[in-house]
């Protein structure tokens, strides 16, 4: 049907084998999440609206639009940064995992062994402790490794658990060496954040400019404002028409300088 917006795909939400497990690829926002982002999105409505056209009603009526909006995009804010910080803690989960390999130990000592260096480096409630924990018990109650890793893998939403997971899977069904594949993939998971981390260090110039130059037309009309020479005239239509196309140039840059300066691997 012409006209039928296509409704954007969620993934269906998964607690694992278990029933206790979370599922990274959906975030959910606590109350104090969505207070965050509604003060934001209110705070900084408010300011630019009333910067723009001086008028208190419209800056009100701004800040709750934007508060309204804004919790969608803190929440994927949130989101990747929990991906992120899961694939770094699951770097350091194989490398704890490639000294107990490197020692003689099997799987489940291994994974053992890991969960109390994650609980060292992470402390309990850190989101790679629960995963561990899970893969412990799971060894426990005779669940084969292979199909608790490829669960925490759909999980997680993160390619470079899928990769391992399945790799894992082959090597220890036919007898590959275990230790290798562990290390090589936390050389290769090293590499890709060194990658990430060259390339932000690359643009992170870029994106402070992109920040004062959004700040700097605010400035500037503060500044004009408390000269008096922007009264004149200030509440006419003509002036009203003039800021808000000024104030839609203003926000499609800052929409255009984001997607510039956003860099995905």
């Amino acid at each position: 049907m012409f006209g039928k917006k296509k409704q954007k795909e969620v993934p269906e939400r998964q607690k694992g084998i278990l029933g206790i497990g979370k599922d990274y690829r959906v975030y959910h926002m606590t109350r104090k999440d969505y207070l965050t982002a509604w003060g934001i999105g209110f705070g900084a409505g408010l300011a630019v609206l009333y910067v723009f056209f001086n008028h208190l009603l419209a800056a009100l009526l701004g800040g709750v639009i934007c508060a309204k909006l804004l919790p969608k995009y803190y929440r994927d804010y949130q989101k990747q940064k929990q991906l992120n910080e899961l694939r770094s803690e699951f770097r350091d989960l194989l490398e704890s995992l490639t000294g107990s390999y490197s020692s003689g130990s099997n799987t489940a000592d291994s994974f053992r062994s890991s969960l109390n260096d994650m609980v060292s480096i992470y402390g309990e409630d850190a989101d790679i402790v629960r995963e561990v924990k899970l893969i412990c018990t799971g060894l426990q109650n005779n669940i084969n490794i292979e199909v608790l890793l490829l669960d925490f893998a759909k999980r997680s939403g993160l390619d470079d658990v899928m990769s391992f997971a399945n790799v894992f899977e082959v090597c220890n069904r036919q007898g590959g060496d275990l230790k290798k594949i562990v290390a090589d993939t936390r050389e290769i998971i090293n590499d890709k954040i060194e990658v990430e981390m060259e390339i932000e260090t690359m643009i992170s110039g870029a994106q402070n400019e992109l920040n004062i130059m959004m700040v700097m037309p605010l400035i500037v009309v503060v500044m004009i404002r408390g000269l008096g020479s922007g009264t004149f005239g200030a509440d006419s239509p003509a002036a009203f028409l003039v800021n808000a196309v000024c104030l839609g140039i203003f926000g499609f840059a800052y929409v255009l300088g984001r997607k510039i300066t956003d860099i995905k691997i």
